[in-house]
């Protein structure tokens, strides 16, 4: 059992949770944990009590991957943060959330998120900034050459 802790980009604690660790080495872990809370409509997607989340961090780049299926297993997409690399502790892992965030349906079908919150938040410093649009365009590109958890993006017909 860990803790995942997600800081806004002060440092200051916006939720923590907790999960099990199923992989880990020195650059990465996954965890896997539930959805516990209420119901949660984003609009795109809805996030329900007893959802599966398998997460993924690194201590390299600049964002983790929510791999997030329902009770019975049915992928929901994927939930992907921008965030500076991970902290890895041995009971916590520490990731600093930087605003951009991407969804990606099953079928491959993305949105990028909160642009307008990260355009026009101030306090992030100029690493911060670099970091976040190196972590999305690295993203972008997983996702579109299918690559890594991205590989079971379903084949559009």
């Amino acid at each position: 059992m860990v803790t995942i802790v997600k800081l806004n980009p002060q440092r200051e604690e916006k939720t923590h949770y907790s999960g099990d660790i199923v992989e880990q080495d020195a650059q990465h872990v996954v965890i896997q944990a539930r959805w516990t809370r209420k119901q949660h409509d984003l609009g795109y997607v809805v996030f329900e009590t007893g959802d599966h989340f398998t997460e993924y961090y690194y201590t390299h780049h600049w964002y983790n991957i929510f791999d997030i299926a329902t009770m019975d297993g049915k992928r929901k997409g994927w939930y992907c943060n921008v965030a500076e690399p991970a902290v890895i502790l041995a009971e916590r892992i520490e990731q600093v959330d930087l605003l951009l965030d991407v969804w990606v349906d099953p079928d491959g079908t993305l949105l990028v998120l909160d642009e307008d919150e990260f355009a026009a938040d101030m306090t992030l410093s100029d690493e911060q900034r670099r970091g976040a649009k190196e972590g999305l365009q690295a993203l972008l590109q997983m996702i579109a050459d299918r690559q890594e958890v991205f590989s079971e993006i379903a084949n559009r017909e």
